[in-house]
């Protein structure tokens, strides 16, 4: 009789600790979701956007470039860097939050174009995908004063040929890595006047320039 009851308790004591455990990791999860730490991982569905947003404002205040590797998100801090991996091919990529949404219930990140095609579902449109913060907005860079992208490049040589045309135009001119995508950016420029000079500039050359508020 007595050992009957020892078991009992036993298992009753046991039973504790696994529940215990399992509301500690809950309440982890939870303070990672909000915090967007570095390491935290979530699970949806990702869908993308293109040309008929290509050139409007962010909630970033950024232009929406299709060709850049940004998302938007609902709620991580904008200018969070994360990996985003399909989970149907084992695809990856980097991108910046830089706007909110998608507004479409089921799904948890709106990627770029050029995100999306890095992870091949441009045809299909959503794709079953896991995200991990890689750098919190704390720690992603910063404004800093007016840009204007020239071209983006999977190929560094390419990059670099466009550098070496606009230089001898504007001496401002710089590569930046962004993911697997080099840059071409011309600035950075004090005030929108300046920035929107040097626009007119590059595209009276026969470029096509956008501009950014940071990069």
């Amino acid at each position: 009789m007595a050992s009957t009851k020892l078991g009992r308790i036993d298992r009753i004591f046991q039973l504790l600790v696994v529940l215990s455990l399992l509301y500690s990791l809950s309440c982890a999860t939870g303070r990672r979701a909000q915090d967007g730490q570095v390491g935290f991982t979530e699970r949806g569905l990702a869908s993308w956007y293109g040309p008929g947003f290509h050139g409007r404002s962010t909630a970033s205040g950024e232009t929406y470039d299709m060709y850049d590797h940004t998302a938007a998100h609902k709620t991580l801090p904008l200018g969070t860097v994360v990996e985003v991996r399909n989970r149907g091919n084992g695809k990856r990529t980097q991108v910046r939050i830089n706007d909110r949404g998608p507004f479409v219930r089921g799904r948890i990140i709106d990627l770029s174009y050029s995100a999306a095609r890095d992870l091949d579902m441009l045809g299909p449109g959503t794709a079953p995908i896991e995200l991990r913060v890689l750098q919190t907005a704390e720690l992603a860079p910063q404004p800093g004063g007016y840009w204007l992208q020239v071209g983006a490049f999977q190929e560094k040589a390419h990059a670099k040929d466009l550098r070496r045309e606009i230089s001898s135009q504007q001496p401002k001119v710089q590569i930046q890595t962004h993911g697997s995508w080099y840059r071409v950016v011309v600035g950075p420029f004090k005030n929108r006047k300046k920035a929107e000079q040097a626009e007119r500039q590059l595209r009276q050359l026969g470029y096509r320039p956008v501009l950014k508020t940071n990069t």
